[in-house]
């Protein structure tokens, strides 16, 4: 079998265009984090302050947003590192990792948020509602203004739609203690500041159970979510001259880089167009669906039964023929 490695192209465009993105994304996150930093000294002082335990709890899930935005970012700048000897995919699958460890500290924060939330329920305690309504409106300026910083690059990055998902999450829940500061301004129901923290606890569970399915998904090297395999294996066996396809293997290095090998049984009267026909199915997977890591290994199962190859068979020898081969070499 033969195996075909096929050039990559690089131009000065596509340099040009990563670099943008990069340094997008950087500003981006750098902006969050210190938005985030302000988000967080203004909710813990409040909410001591006014004794709420909503703005007290946010406060938490606020300080490990800064922790998930700070590990986003480094995650970021070690996928730069080069590839080695050690470590052939470079350190792309950091992105992963940071997001893995994001959806974990999530949940670990969902369920103390819930356990504050639960005491309070049975025991209320009465909270400075004005001081608190103030405070939650200076989060949520400071959660959106980080929130669409980051949204523009949601959407191709797992590691930063995990981040955005955090600041999102912190936005809600600003919004949640806001309406609970009016209502407790007036009805002294203060019963309502553990309820909200309740509803903090659902919102960063959704959000770390899709996050940690995510990742998962890519740790266990499973196909991609947007790519059909069977539709995949139907426009590669389209491409003249493939026969069939075996051993295919769809995987993602990271959110927004997909690997794909395998082996393209060649029809026999096609195969010395060999490395034109995996030159046209490296266009199309790139084309169709993104596929820009491709290893794909030639064959030609139907001329392993041709003539030639039939010629070149061992033919099992007598007992006789064996021994008169020995007397001769004598």
């Amino acid at each position: 079998m033969q195996e075909i490695k096929q050039p990559e192209h690089h131009n000065h465009e596509d340099h040009s265009d990563h670099a943008l993105l990069d340094r997008g994304i950087t500003r981006g996150f750098i902006i969050a984090i210190g938005l985030t930093a302000v988000t967080l000294v203004a909710e813990l002082i409040g909410g001591f302050w006014t004794n709420s335990l909503a703005l007290l709890s946010d406060a938490a899930h606020v300080f490990m947003d800064l922790f998930a935005l700070v590990l986003s970012l480094t995650a970021i700048h070690l996928a730069k590192f080069p590839a080695s000897d050690t470590r052939t995919y470079g350190w792309h699958r950091a992105e992963i990792f940071a997001s893995l460890i994001n959806g974990v500290t999530l949940l670990l924060i969902g369920f103390g948020i819930l356990g504050e939330a639960w005491g309070r329920l049975l025991h209320p305690e009465a909270v400075k509602s004005k001081e608190m309504f103030i405070i939650a409106i200076i989060g949520l300026v400071m959660n959106l203004i980080a929130a669409s910083r980051l949204h523009s690059h949601s959407h191709d990055d797992l590691n930063v739609r995990s981040a955005f998902l955090h600041v999102l999450g912190d936005a809600i829940a600003s919004v949640g203690v806001i309406i609970g500061g009016v209502i407790m301004l007036y009805t002294e129901w203060f019963v309502l500041d553990a309820l909200i923290s309740m509803v903090i606890v659902l919102i960063i569970g959704w959000g770390a159970i899709r996050i940690l399915r995510e990742a998962g998904h890519i740790l266990l090297e499973g196909v991609p979510t947007h790519i059909d395999i069977n539709e995949l294996v139907g426009k590669m066996r389209s491409v003249t001259g493939v026969n069939d396809i075996h051993h295919l293997h769809v995987w993602s290095i990271c959110s927004h880089i997909t690997a794909l090998s395998a082996h393209i049984d060649v029809e026999s009267d096609h195969r010395l167009r060999q490395s034109e026909i995996v030159g046209t199915l490296e266009q199309m997977l790139d084309h169709d669906y993104h596929i820009t890591h491709t290893t794909l290994q030639g064959e030609c199962s139907s001329c392993l039964t041709g003539p030639v190859i039939q010629q070149l068979k061992h033919r099992p020898r007598k007992s006789s023929e064996i021994h008169d081969h020995d007397h001769h070499s004598h």
